[in-house]
C-alpha cells in the first residue's frame, strides 16, 4: 500500500510537471491570450479534466508557474544572506545565483516581460513588483552591510544598490534581447567588479585628501 501511494504521488508530480512545461512552452512562443486550453493540455498529452483538476483553470496553471519560479529566488534570497564571507563575496553569489536561475528559467522570464512591460493578455495580475522590491532590499543590505564593515566607502546605499541592480537587470535583458552579445555569468561578474571599484573604501586616497 505504501508503494502505491508513493507512485501515485511521483505520478502527480509528472503530470504536473509536464502542463506547467508545456503551458510555460506556448505562452513564452505564442503568448499567454493567444494559447488555448486545449493546446495546453495536448503538450501535456493529457485531457482536459485533468488539467482542471490539478490547476482549475489556465489562469491557474500561469500562477503556479510563477509562484514556483520566485519560490527559488526565495530560496536564493534566503541561502545568500546566511552565506558566509564578505559583503562583497556575498554580493557577487548573490548576481551570479539570481543570474544562472535566470538562465535557467528564460521561458518563465520571457513571459513576464512580455506580461509586465508588455500589452495585457488577460493574465490574472502577480505581484511581481513585490518580488523585485524584495530582491532590491537583499542588494541594499549587503551594501549596507559593506559599509558597515568598511568595505564600501561612506555613500548613499541606495544609490550603489541601483548600480549594482542595473547592472544585472542589463545582463539579463540583453540576453533576452540580444542572445548573441550576451555578457554571461563571466561577463556580468566583470562588470560587478568594475562598480564595487567605484565604491570601495580607500582609506589611504581619504587620508591624503584630508591632508
Amino acid at each position: 500500500m505504501a508503494g502505491t501511494g508513493k507512485q501515485e504521488l511521483s505520478l502527480d508530480r509528472t503530470v504536473r510537471q509536464k502542463l506547467l512545461k508545456g503551458a510555460m512552452e506556448l505562452f513564452a512562443r505564442k503568448g499567454y491570450a493567444a494559447t488555448t486550453v486545449r493546446e495546453i493540455v495536448a503538450s501535456g498529452g493529457v485531457s482536459k479534466p485533468v488539467l482542471y483538476y490539478y490547476f482549475k483553470s489556465k489562469e491557474g496553471i500561469y500562477l503556479e508557474q510563477m509562484r514556483e519560479a520566485f519560490a527559488k529566488m526565495d530560496e536564493l534570497l534566503e541561502s545568500s544572506l546566511r552565506y558566509q564571507g564578505s559583503a562583497i563575496q556575498k554580493m557577487l553569489r548573490l548576481c551570479d545565483r539570481a543570474y544562472s536561475l535566470f538562465m535557467e528559467n528564460i521561458k518563465v522570464v520571457r513571459v513576464m516581460y512580455a506580461i509586465y512591460y508588455g500589452p495585457p493578455q488577460g493574465a490574472p495580475f502577480f505581484d511581481f513588483d513585490a518580488y523585485h522590491l524584495k530582491f532590491q532590499q537583499a542588494i541594499q543590505r549587503l551594501v549596507e552591510e559593506g559599509i558597515r564593515q568598511g568595505e564600501f566607502r561612506r555613500g548613499k546605499a541606495e544609490d550603489m544598490t541601483w548600480a549594482i541592480l542595473g547592472a544585472l537587470n542589463v545582463a539579463i535583458e540583453v540576453h533576452l534581447g540580444h542572445p548573441e552579445m550576451s555578457l554571461g555569468r563571466k561577463g556580468l561578474a566583470r562588470v560587478l567588479k568594475v562598480i564595487f571599484q567605484g565604491i570601495w573604501a580607500r582609506k589611504e586616497t581619504e587620508k591624503g585628501a584630508r591632508k
